[in-house]
């Protein structure tokens, strides 16, 4: 899985918000015309690979709508896809609203791996019975804790630690990766060896 640099103010290089790719970006203060030719608090940054522009005020983007988060990984289910480009939308603006939707889609994302979806935790203990192993556990009770605390603050103030929501997408990609895009690309690797060798395979293992 890719590393995602997400728009940051004055950076030379990251990814684009118009077209996903990580290219080199130009900086200018956008002027204004007036008898003294005075220089707008605004900057704009200019993509070196789409040529798409993005406005920043006080090291915020404001146009597009700020979206310092990776997009969704390309096996997201549909079912939870809503709730993370939703979420993706509103960061910049509100991290704990937008932690509380990636809670829910964590909880469909629990449907989706045959669990009930109700409880977070229960669903979490019936994966680790099943074998999840230690790095996708830990992941799943990042995203279980920082989105409890969006819901119901606790130890973790989300408007004061904004980075910690910005890792739940980054967590969420990961999970996808490792229990949904990996299995499946097994899968289609193994279903190309001949019928006999698999045969062979399954007696075997019987």
């Amino acid at each position: 899985m890719t590393t995602y640099y997400a728009p940051t103010f004055s950076s030379k290089q990251f990814h684009c918000i118009h077209c996903g790719v990580y290219a080199k970006q130009e900086w200018a203060e956008l002027a204004f015309r007036t008898y003294s030719d005075q220089i707008s608090p605004i900057s704009w940054c200019h993509c070196c690979h789409c040529s798409g522009i993005s406005y920043w005020y006080e090291e915020k983007m404001i146009v597009p709508a700020d979206s310092p988060a990776p997009p969704a990984h390309v096996d997201t289910p549909q079912s939870i896809l809503r709730e993370y480009n939703e979420a993706r939308a509103i960061f910049g603006r509100s991290p704990r609203a937008a932690v509380a939707l990636l809670r829910l889609a964590i909880q469909k994302l629990m449907i989706e791996l045959g669990e009930n979806g109700e409880n977070i935790n229960t669903d979490i203990k019936s994966l680790v019975a099943k074998g999840l192993p230690v790095q996708v556990q830990q992941a799943f009770d990042y995203c279980r804790v920082v989105g409890n605390n969006a819901v119901h603050p606790g130890e973790i103030n989300l408007n004061d630690s904004p980075d910690m929501g910005q890792h739940l997408f980054n967590m969420i990609n990961f999970i996808v990766e490792d229990r949904i895009t990996r299995p499946r690309h097994i899968a289609a690797l193994y279903g190309k060896l001949p019928e006999a060798t698999r045969s062979a395979i399954e007696k075997r293992d019987a």
